[in-house]
């Protein structure tokens, strides 16, 4: 991303409504998936940003201790400030890793990025985890729904479920859960996408607190629908849990 988004992501990250809804989400499936999961190594926040994340997931998540990474510096020293964590310096193209070190493995909004490509970050993936690792990826929805926040972020992709699920088993991951998530909102999104200007702005920005209430609430109650293992039909978000398979 260019810099100012970095510096607009690390100001407004802890208090945002999607940020805030996508990492509890995140971390409560992680959470669930790694304690049955027979791989022990640490997990990494694969393209860590301004370490959001890394934060929420703390020292530890199931007995695994955490790391992050991510290409940008600037953002990698940002979050070690933020988490606390260890965080490298390097791309998800080709991982600073050894073979099979990771028991679990992060990637949110990674994959879609335009300095990523997807097939090889998911090699390296399985390449650095362990057989019945844990891989949980976010990735936004739809490629219909391209918009001025994507050319912000220099999102390049947007997925749909049966697309993901074929990425996932080509690089020997199982995939658990596939839902969409943000379904609620979804209508409010796709209004906001058709009426948009080109340069409009990110989506990344301080919002009203009325506003961060109530989109809260509408992702607390898809989080409890998540959970209970039922996985939503559609959203501007997709969440994947799989598995490294031997």
């Amino acid at each position: 991303m260019e810099s100012p988004e970095y510096e607009l992501m690390h100001a407004v990250e802890d208090r945002m409504w999607w940020y805030r809804g996508l990492r509890k989400l995140a971390a409560g499936q992680l959470a669930h998936a790694l304690s049955s999961a027979p791989a022990s190594g640490p997990v990494m926040d694969a393209g860590c940003g301004t370490g959001g994340m890394l934060r929420v997931l703390g020292a530890n998540v199931a007995g695994r201790v955490t790391l992050g990474l991510d290409f940008n510096p600037v953002a990698a020293a940002m979050a070690l400030a933020k988490a606390g964590r260890p965080v490298m310096s390097g791309s998800v193209n080709e991982m600073p890793v050894g073979d099979g070190m990771l028991g679990g493995y992060v990637s949110l909004d990674v994959l879609c990025h335009a300095g990523v490509q997807p097939e090889r970050a998911l090699s390296e993936a399985r390449r650095c985890l362990q057989p019945g690792a844990v891989a949980v990826l976010n990735l936004p929805a739809y490629a219909w729904m391209f918009s001025a926040h994507d050319r912000r972020t220099q999102n390049a992709r947007r997925f749909t479920r049966g697309e993901a699920r074929a990425l996932m088993a080509r690089h020997g991951f199982r995939t658990l859960r596939a839902s969409y998530w943000n379904m609620f909102l979804f209508p409010l999104m796709l209004l906001h996408r058709l009426i948009e200007r080109d340069d409009a702005k990110s989506d990344v920005r301080e919002y009203p607190r009325w506003q961060n209430v109530i989109f809260s609430a509408a992702l607390t109650v898809e989080r409890a629908i998540i959970a209970t293992g039922i996985s939503l039909p559609f959203g501007g978000s997709l969440l994947i849990v799989a598995v490294r398979q031997g």
